[in-house]
This record gives C-alpha cells, sequence and structure tokens, in this order.
C-alpha cells in the first residue's frame, strides 16, 4: 500500500488528497506522519504542504460535493483517529464521483465512518460550549482550561468571540497544550506558553465559592439523578468544572 504523510495540518492532509487523487492509486492511506509505522511492503511518500493544491481541494469539495461534506470531513479530520486521512480519502473519491448524493448513502461503509466521526467531535464541540469554565486572572485575562477528547479548540473560538467579544481571554487545552489567544479583536491559535503566570485575582476565589453554593443550593434533592446528570456533564470534564471542584 502506497502511504501519504502529511504535517498533521488540515491543509497539510488536502495536499496529500490532491497528491494521492491525481496519481490515480487505489490503494492509498493518508496518515498524519507521526502516527506512520513501517510496513515491509509499505511505500512512503511524504508530503509537502502546498497550500494553492489544499486550497483547490478545498474549492472542489464544497463547489463539486457540497458545503455540508466539508464540514463532515474538517471534523473527521479534528477527530485525529488514525485512519481518518483513508476515511477522508475514500469519502471524497465517492464524492467527487456522485457529488452531493454522497449524503443519501449512509448505508456505505466509508460515509458512516465519516458521518460517526464528524459528529462525535460535534457533540463534544456542543457538550463544552456550556461546560467550559473561566477564571478571572491577575494578568487582565480570563483563562478556560479543559481536556477534550478531539482537537475541537478552533470549533470554540468563535462563539466566544462573540460571547465575550469585550474581554480578554484564553482557552487552554492541556492535553494538546495549544490555546487559543483572544485580545478583543480577533483570536489565534497557538502552542501554549508553559512560562504564563496563571494567578488568579483577589476575588475569583470569592465568585467560585458563590457559584459552587448556588450549584449545590439550587439542586432539587428528591430528584437527584446521577446517572442523567453525567449523561449532560460526562465525569470526564469534572476536573475543569468550578462547581465540581
Amino acid at each position: 500500500m502506497n502511504y501519504y504523510l502529511y504535517d498533521g495540518s488540515f491543509p497539510g492532509m488536502l495536499t496529500a488528497v490532491y497528491q494521492a487523487f491525481y496519481a490515480r492509486e487505489n490503494l492509498t492511506n493518508i496518515i498524519y506522519c507521526e502516527d506512520y509505522q513501517t510496513g515491509l511492503f509499505d511505500k512512503k511518500i511524504n508530503v509537502e504542504t502546498d497550500l494553492d493544491k489544499s486550497d483547490k481541494v478545498y474549492k472542489a469539495i464544497k463547489e463539486k460535493i457540497s458545503l455540508d461534506s466539508l464540514k463532515k470531513i474538517y471534523y473527521c479530520y479534528l477527530s485525529e483517529e488514525k485512519k481518518s486521512g483513508q476515511y477522508i480519502y475514500q469519502y471524497l473519491r465517492l464524492g467527487f464521483k456522485i457529488g452531493n448524493k454522497i449524503d443519501n448513502y449512509l448505508n456505505h461503509d466509508i460515509v458512516d465512518k465519516v458521518y460517526k466521526l464528524s459528529n462525535k467531535v460535534a457533540k463534544e464541540k456542543h457538550l463544552l460550549l456550556g461546560l467550559l469554565r473561566f477564571r478571572k486572572m491577575e494578568n487582565g485575562f480570563f483563562y478556560a482550561p479543559f481536556e477534550p477528547d478531539y482537537n475541537i479548540i478552533t470549533l470554540l473560538a468563535p462563539h466566544f468571540a462573540g460571547r465575550l467579544a469585550d474581554q480578554q481571554w484564553l482557552i487552554h487545552d492541556k492535553k494538546r497544550d495549544i490555546a487559543i489567544l483572544y485580545n478583543k479583536k480577533e483570536w489565534v491559535l497557538t502552542e501554549y506558553d508553559q512560562s504564563l503566570a496563571l494567578n488568579y485575582t483577589e476575588d475569583e476565589a470569592y465568585y467560585q465559592e458563590l457559584w459552587q453554593n448556588f450549584y449545590e443550593n439550587i439542586a432539587i434533592k428528591n430528584r437527584n439523578n446521577p446517572r442523567v446528570q453525567k449523561q449532560f456533564m460526562p465525569k470526564r470534564y469534572w476536573k475543569h468544572l468550578v462547581e465540581k471542584n
């Protein structure tokens, strides 16, 4: 099998799709270079990200398949599933043949895999839009740490750029050590600066205690249902919830 190894970026993956597609090879896998494990009969092709090529694939997906498919592919990529590049390549080969009818091929194995991964990422994004907690820091920023299963940080940024437009904030994905910085005008994705001092303001502890007391007292003990609570507030996210600490 031919393995196209890309640098982990979305444009890098689309560049690999471009090269594999025009090489007209059926037995192809597209994989993040750090996930690749050498096989005896593999042919390895290192892909250098080319923005012209990735833009062509990006536009072709929008025009020849659908905007919805482009969104699903991007979410599938953000899942970081090791086989996501392979699924996306096969999905696009089918999509470029049948166009937007691909949305009706839900019984097709590859379409089903892309949809399921995309839906998992979309579900986590929806959950964390409601479960992200900001803390006020001495440097004037509001800081929100979290550890998502999928690489969804860029999906959260537009929402909070609109909702907290008049504040400076920092969202920190601790699992990947990446961050979104917002300066009241625009947000940028960057590596997290470990030297950044994270000191709460004097009144942050007071407001956290108020929130914790409110959370405890608003609950109706007779209607306590831990199973339902964990469904809407999965336990793996509790570590960074103020009301659960």
